[in-house]
């Protein structure tokens, strides 16, 4: 009789970890989603990263020279210095 009670115990206690192992909070489907989770989010940051770097090189030359303004008053705001002639070519 005490072998029997210590045998059902123990397949209790092995079902309830197996339970735990496929259904519970740390099952292995949960533990997997997680892992799609993160890598999702890894992704995400190294392009957020990159964006980052990016426009931290152009800050940097907005700072540091008047080449980066001139560059882009000219290619955004069609700015032409004095004694300078505007051609443009049509293709």
């Amino acid at each position: 009789m005490g072998n029997r009670l210590v045998l059902a115990a123990l397949t209790a206690l092995l079902v309830i970890l197996h339970a735990q192992l496929w259904f519970g909070r740390g099952s292995l489907p949960a533990v997997a989603r997680m892992t799609q989770q993160l890598d999702a989010q890894k992704l995400g940051n190294q392009n957020a990263r990159l964006a980052n770097e990016r426009l931290e090189a152009e800050v940097r030359d907005l700072k540091e020279g008047l080449e980066m303004v001139e560059e882009k008053a000219r290619q955004e705001l069609g700015m032409v210095k004095p004694n300078e002639i505007y051609v443009q070519i049509n293709k």
